[in-house]
């Protein structure tokens, strides 16, 4: 299996501040161009050359109390924003994204369109204000192949400009799974059998996976105030992530999570610390002692 190349994103903040324009692009590598801005800047983005283009956009903000997205296609950015500005009021944010080499055509952009908001159906993460689905362009295998090349940069560029709307969290553990699990996998568990809590989870390229078939609280238990783990409990309900199962919740997927304390907190229905939650398959090590071992053995190592 080849190793996985680094890869760098060069980001460009128009106004000098990280709240204004920004563009992002990967030098050397991808012709694709990314400009975002807030809406209240929308007439000096639009005066900019490459709204002028042929290509995809994304309009993020917030309708009816839910994070929402609208995603379209077009022959002229410029000409659909503006279109958009006076026809919907709910959106604060326009994600352009263009090429900057050999231009995108209408074909490429619908194809582009039509992907995009497949996956963002399929991952759930935020509302879509779009209403029929749209269609895919006709296009030659060589060209489909370049634009899911293209997309792929896409969605390696978002997250790091915290649109992770885009980005799939769950894992196909099926054995038809294209990435089976890894040898060098780690195992962890989390029980609480007093509320029928028991969970799995691994370790496995710096991921912490908890996988399909957990057991989690059925319901948010905790008054305590620490709503970024309360939301996400229920974002995986709304995800489907979370099923129902009697008077608990399993996971229906594979979940990757950003942090032990975050996959614990999930699993217990309340704040949790990962480190001292999740216990080493077959030990009575916790997480953070195995993590403190890990740590001790590249020091011990690099002092040779």
């Amino acid at each position: 299996m080849s190793k996985k190349k680094g890869r760098s994103i060069e980001l460009f903040f128009v106004d000098g501040t990280p709240d204004g324009m920004v563009t992002a692009a990967i030098p050397f590598q991808w012709s694709g161009h990314v400009l975002v801005t807030q809406r209240t800047q929308l007439k000096e983005a639009i005066s900019r050359p490459e709204a002028g283009r042929t290509g995809v956009y994304i309009l993020v903000g917030d309708k009816d109390g839910r994070a929402t997205a609208y995603i379209g296609e077009t022959d002229e950015l410029k000409k659909r924003l503006t279109q958009h500005a006076s026809e919907k009021d709910w959106w604060d944010v326009a994600i352009l994204i263009t090429s900057g080499g050999e231009p995108l055509n209408k074909a490429h952009a619908r194809y582009l369109e039509h992907r995009m908001l497949s996956d963002a159906r399929e991952i759930n993460k935020i509302a879509l204000e779009n209403g029929q689905g749209a269609t895919a362009s006709p296009l030659s295998e060589a060209a489909r192949a370049h634009m899911e090349d293209f997309l792929e940069n896409i969605y390696l560029v978002l997250p790091a400009l915290r649109f992770d709307f885009l980005s799939e969290q769950t894992k196909d553990d099926s054995p038809a799974a294209p990435a089976p699990t890894k040898a060098s996998a780690v195992y962890f568990t989390f029980e609480v059998p007093r509320h029928g809590v028991k969970a799995r989870a691994r370790w496995e390229d710096g991921k912490f996976i908890v996988e399909a078939g957990s057991l989690a609280r059925g319901k948010w238990t905790s008054t305590a105030q620490h709503a970024t783990y309360e939301e996400l409990y229920g974002e995986l309900v709304d995800q489907g992530v979370l099923q129902p199962q009697g008077s608990m919740r399993v996971f229906s997927r594979s979940y990757v999570f950003n942090s032990t304390s975050a996959a614990a907190a999930v699993v217990s229905g309340r704040p949790a610390s990962g480190p001292k939650s999740w216990i080493l398959e077959g030990t009575h090590q916790n997480y953070g002692d195995w993590e403190a071992s890990q740590l001790r053995a590249v020091s011990e190592e690099t002092n040779i």
